[in-house]
């Protein structure tokens, strides 16, 4: 059904965790919008770590509206109307603290319960939920005794197990599931940092900062967090594969001229690339995708590479991907960003990396929002503020320094959410060559 962002014509897409479009009718009445409204531009939006419909709309008013506001100061191209499409996905909340600013960041807070709600949106199996229940448990009881701890990581690795059977998993991470008491143990140290609650960070550090036992827990949970990085990056992977982008080659051969602009924060970010693989372009026709943007994305930047840096004989999983992009490929990125890189800790304490190999081993791990898309030889620019120009190119990367634009945000995530300007929405005008 059609609606209305900021002005803008809107309409919601909606995929479940397979792929497959919740509402088949509603798509195909999409279509057929978009024809009827003679939408030349079509923005199509993409959040990340959040499956709070609500929370994602907010989203969408947030960027929106600055294009909208970015539109009435500016000279829209000749002939050109902009239409909207909100994508909603099965994502799930970061786990645990619930309380989102208007970009969309999530916190943490004490106790169970949130976190046992939202990690029972990833892993779906009856036999996963009675892990989950173990896992939470022993949380709750925090019992200071190598057996306990012990007994956590045994019904981690279940959990792990069950999902590392997934193709694109890359060795580094299938060896979480495999890691000695030990090495577990270390992991739970480094990551007990993150755990870090309102109180504590207040007063400049965690309170019993050398006590092991409440470390080692406070690291249990943030592990338990940080697998569903894993899985949640192959559901966005999924979905854009086998949802949008199938939608996108329908709505293309139902308008023939519409322009697509991808716009994907977070795991969204990586969702709106997959749907390139998925996009079908009949031979003669030219691909409908104008501009592919991604916010802060979480996901390899080694993702498009022809060849890895540390590996030449492989390249990324979306090599090629590129030509289905008929127009400029941009992404932001931010050192104030700490959740793009939360599951690359994780990776160097198993890899038993020592201090001076270990930036090197970050630098194989870090996602795109860290630092841009990497070995696609692409260009660096600052993010500006309007009305500034870029040299944007057809089939060509622009890494966006958006350190002093996508800076403010609660630990851990930091800066992740931060993303409503309109610096980013312009951005996206220009790449779509609206202004």
């Amino acid at each position: 059904m059609i609606t209305s962002v900021a002005g803008f014509p809107f309409w919601q897409l909606s995929f479940d965790e397979s792929g497959r479009a919740v509402d088949p009718t509603a798509d195909m009445h999409f279509r057929e919008d978009v024809k009827d409204g003679r939408i030349t531009d079509l923005f199509v939006f993409c959040h990340g770590w959040n499956n709070d419909r609500d929370t994602a709309s907010v989203l969408y008013r947030g960027f929106f509206g600055e294009m909208q506001t970015l539109v009435g100061r500016s000279n829209l191209a000749a002939g050109r109307k902009i239409g909207a499409a909100g994508i909603f996905w099965p994502s799930i909340k970061w786990p645990d603290r619930q309380q989102s600013d208007e970009g969309g960041a999530v916190g943490f807070e004490r106790g169970t319960g949130e976190l046992s709600h939202e990690l029972k949106k990833v892993f779906l199996e009856h036999s996963q939920h009675q892990t989950i229940d173990r896992l939470l448990a022993r949380l709750s009881s925090q019992a200071s005794s190598d057996e306990a701890l012990g007994g956590f990581i045994a019904d981690l690795k279940t959990l792990l197990t069950s999902e590392f059977l997934i193709p694109e998993y890359h060795d580094l991470e299938r060896r979480a599931a495999t890691a000695s008491l030990d090495e577990w143990l270390r992991i739970f140290d480094q990551l007990s940092s993150v755990e870090l609650d309102d109180a504590q960070s207040s007063e400049g550090g965690a309170a019993g900062v050398g006590d092991f036992v409440a470390r080692a827990w406070r690291g249990a949970k943030a592990a338990l967090r940080v697998a569903t990085y894993w899985q949640m990056k192959a559901r966005a992977g999924i979905v854009g594969k086998v949802g949008l982008g199938p939608a996108l080659s329908a709505l293309a051969t139902t308008v023939p001229r519409i322009r697509v602009h991808l716009i994907g924060h977070s795991f969204g970010a990586r969702l709106v690339s997959y749907s390139l693989e998925g996009l079908h372009v009949p031979s003669g026709t030219t691909t409908p995708v104008k501009s592919l943007y991604l916010l802060q994305g979480a996901f390899s930047h080694f993702a498009f590479a022809d060849a890895l840096p540390f590996d030449p004989q492989r390249s990324g999983d979306l090599k090629g991907m590129n030509k289905f992009v008929d127009g400029p490929l941009l992404a932001t990125h931010s050192l104030l960003d700490t959740a793009v890189g939360l599951g690359y800790p994780f990776a160097s304490v198993l890899a038993n990396q020592d201090a001076s190999a270990e930036s090197d081993l970050m630098y194989r791990w870090e996602g795109i929002g860290h630092d841009g898309a990497q070995a696609v030889n692409a260009s660096e620019c600052v993010l500006g503020s309007p009305p500034c120009q870029y040299q944007f190119e057809k089939n060509k990367w622009v890494n966006l320094d958006a350190n002093a634009v996508i800076k403010s945000g609660p630990p851990p995530a930091g800066a992740h959410s931060d993303i409503i300007h309109p610096q980013t929405s312009w951005a996206a005008l220009k790449a779509a060559g609206l202004c």
